[in-house]
């Protein structure tokens, strides 16, 4: 690639990944970790499979994780060529009340540990849901950001505030290095084998990338299936496909995914990279206050509805 894209990603948009019972899912990251389920539909290439995602009250760009549940989904392996942690923003002074919260519900957690970044030191605990993928609670100072504050289970004043980071996994660290220089994002520090690198904006703007990584990882549960970042319409969108394919990568055509519209490719490592639009948002097709309580399709499936609900596993209302 030449280097310097006239565009660059505005943070994170989401993260998706691969589960396996749906309900576990579910009552896992809205009553473990409080977030909000703003939408159920479908994987749209596969509407045999949910799509499930969760964020802050409006599920709102850079707050959102997503999973596609397969009840009986094999595990996967971390390795090179993956996303292996999720790192999401809370408070700094919540720490000790989610490792107390984590331990009451005998969740899979480290102790607090400190980690050097780019701004300093940073404060992390990390844990891992029922499938076995790797969560990272980071104390953000910063992060200003209210989260959902619907969640009984998880007081408002500890809530996950949104995304934070993501980290790569990499065989080779120089040539993801070089396409994230490329793509628009700085280089802001090394912590031995963990490189950082930032977006454009305000919040969810870091990218870890650890190189020297043995052994490729699978995809399958408990992993990241792709990362997206944040554009603000579709125009930029275009305009960033553009590009990306006159620097010879394959680049998919502009998807529709009813909220938002997607392309994707991958960085030379192999995980795949989604470049997301922050319009039109959840409440496109339900008001706000409903969000997340009935199955949602796009038009084109709509006509199907009967015979994909009778495909899908059955899942108790968390409204």
């Amino acid at each position: 690639m030449t280097p310097g894209t006239t565009v660059t990603p505005h943070g994170l948009h989401h993260v998706t990944a691969i589960a396996g019972d749906p309900q576990r899912n579910v009552d896992f990251y809205t009553t473990v970790l409080g977030l909000r389920l703003v939408k159920r539909t479908v994987n749209f290439d596969a509407p045999q499979v949910h799509h499930l995602y969760y964020g802050d009250e409006a599920g709102r760009p850079a707050t959102i994780l997503t999973f596609f549940p397969w009840p009986d989904v094999e595990p996967g392996r971390q390795g090179a060529g993956l996303t292996t942690a999720t790192a999401f923003g809370v408070p700094p002074e919540s720490l000790g009340w989610w490792q107390t919260h984590l331990a009451a519900l005998g969740v899979d957690a480290d102790d607090p540990r400190t980690r050097d970044a780019s701004s300093g030191a940073e404060e992390v605990l990390t844990l891992r849901d029922p499938d076995g993928l790797v969560i990272d609670l980071v104390a953000a100072p910063g992060d200003t950001r209210s989260g959902w504050d619907g969640a009984g289970d998880v007081p408002a004043e500890h809530a996950v505030r949104g995304l934070h980071a993501v980290t790569l996994s990499e065989a080779d660290l120089e040539p993801t290095q070089r396409m994230l220089a490329d793509l628009g994002m700085t280089h802001t520090g090394d912590d031995g084998a963990r490189s950082r690198f930032r977006t454009t904006g305000d919040t969810a703007t870091a990218v870890d990338v650890v190189g020297g990584v043995d052994g490729h990882g699978v995809q399958a549960g408990g992993t990241v299936h792709h990362i997206a970042f944040r554009v603000a319409d579709r125009a930029t969108q275009q305009q960033w496909r553009t590009e990306l394919v006159a620097r010879g990568l394959e680049v998919t055509e502009i998807l529709d995914r009813q909220y938002f519209t997607s392309i994707y490719f991958r960085e030379p490592g192999g995980v795949l990279f989604e470049i997301a639009t922050d319009e039109p948002g959840f409440t496109v097709d339900e008001p706000l206050l409903e969000l997340g309580r009935a199955l949602k399709l796009p038009p084109w499936l709509e006509p199907d509805r009967a015979t994909i609900e009778a495909n899908l596993p059955a899942l108790r209302d968390r409204g």
